[in-house]
């Protein structure tokens, strides 16, 4: 189930077509933008999988990608985060 980019909550989305004007239902983020699309990748050259991408320099705003697909999850890389520090933690936990 597609998550939210900024807040990480859950979304009731049919597909994978997010319209301009949709909004997240629990933080009021706009919803099509880079970091919410299935290809955006921080590793990938101008953080977009997609070749033919024109990439906005604000992955964070609304854009008018043709090429947009709402993504899985939402925030992996904060849980990702949260799950390396909760690792580092009880390796290095005092006894």
């Amino acid at each position: 189930m597609p998550g939210c980019a900024r807040c990480g909550g859950r979304l009731d989305i049919v597909g994978t077509q997010v319209g301009r004007r949709d909004t997240c239902p629990h933080c009021g983020a706009e919803l099509r933008n880079c970091r919410n699309c299935r290809h955006f990748d921080e590793a990938a050259a101008k953080q977009c999988k997609e070749p033919f991408a024109e990439v906005p320099s604000d992955k964070d705003i609304i854009n008018f990608c043709d090429l947009f697909q709402m993504g899985e999850g939402g925030r992996p890389d904060a849980d990702r985060r949260d799950a390396l520090l909760s690792a580092a933690e009880a390796l290095f936990k005092k006894r």
